[in-house]
């Protein structure tokens, strides 16, 4: 009876894994996030959902939910030289606000991550990639020493990406 009942194991559903790219694509180096999502898109990679998302940081709660990996990229203005880039493990830590708390809407993503950790909103998994940005006038240019950090948060995400899919 038992190998009638119980023949097959249990299919497991893939886990869901999503980058979220944040920025205003109107204001030079505020569109890191943005143009981090255009390029993971010009080779897609079908284990990760790629999310680009403008406009109040607020959404990126309804982001976070109901998945098991997240990742998000936005640009940053901490005083460190443009083209850094700051990862960090937002599960083990709360995001510096002065690192993430700047913002042109009235929430930064400091303070959305840490309402979706208020409200247990946060995947198992979120790493948060902060890319120092030096311009964020109106224009629609990176400077040069963004546009080389894009390109080195999308072979990590592709790297992270690759990894947490290959233990899942």
């Amino acid at each position: 009876m038992h190998l009638v009942r119980d023949a097959l194991p249990e299919a497991r559903d893939p886990a869901v894994l999503r980058i979220i790219c944040v920025g205003n694509s109107w204001r030079s180096d505020d569109a890191a996030g943005l143009a981090v999502a255009r390029q993971l898109r010009a080779a897609p990679d079908d284990r990760a959902e790629i999310v680009e998302q403008e406009g109040e940081p607020t959404a990126l709660i309804d982001s976070l939910e109901h998945v098991d990996a997240a990742w998000i990229v936005d640009a940053v203005s901490s005083g460190a030289e443009a083209g850094t880039v700051h990862r960090i493990d937002a599960v083990e830590q709360e995001l510096p606000s002065g690192l993430f708390g700047a913002s042109t809407h009235h929430l930064g993503i400091a303070d959305a991550v840490e309402l979706a950790r208020a409200l247990g909103k946060l995947p198992g998994r979120l790493i948060v990639y902060g890319i120092e940005g030096k311009s964020f006038h109106a224009g629609n240019d990176l400077t040069p020493a963004v546009a080389a950090s894009v390109e080195r948060v999308v072979e990590s995400l592709r790297a992270e990406v690759a990894e947490l899919a290959r233990r899942t």
